[in-house]
Parts: C-alpha cells; structure tokens; sequence
C-alpha cells in the first residue's frame, strides 16, 4: 500500500497522466479520476511494450481524452475498464492485427 500513497499524489500533480502498471491492485472503480487514467497490464513483462503501444493505438484509447478517467485492465484477450459515471464494467476486444 506504499506505492497506493506515493502514486496517487503523483498522478494529482500531473497534468492528465497515463499511468501503466503490472500492479492489478490499482484496477478497482474507486481509483478513477477524471485528472489521470491507470491502464493494468496483465500480460509477461517482456510483452509490456507491445501491449502499451496496442493500447495507445486502439480507437477507443487513442488520445487523452478518450483514456482521461478511466481504469483499464488490459489482458491478451480484450480491455475491460472502469469509467467515471458509469457503474458497470465495460470491456473491448482488441482489434485484429
């Protein structure tokens, strides 16, 4: 919980952040925030990069806006995501390569 209170006053000082992170514990709704968005990777760490760029390039994430108040879960399969004002769980399957 020592990264939970040193991030999160990081993300606040930031002007709108992209977070990514292998840390699942900051995939919950409470951690959205309309000043930043936290993208969890659930993938190897050597598949990081790829999965970042497949991220940032997918239509529904594409720029700041899009991503701005959103916790993302982003795994092999698909994107599953939590959004300010919205109460369920959303998800997306990533596009074909």
């Amino acid at each position: 919980m020592k990264d939970l209170a040193e991030i999160i006053p990081l993300l606040h000082s930031l002007r709108r952040p992209t977070f990514f992170t292998h840390d699942l514990g900051f995939f919950a709704p409470f951690f959205c925030h309309s000043g930043y968005s936290l993208v969890c990777l659930d993938v190897r760490a050597s598949e990081a990069a790829e999965y970042i760029r497949r991220f940032l390039r997918h239509a529904g994430f594409r720029t700041e806006k899009q991503r701005l108040g959103k916790g993302i879960l982003a795994r092999q399969r698909n994107l599953s995501f939590w959004e300010i004002g919205k109460p369920t769980l959303q998800r997306l399957i990533w596009p074909q390569p």
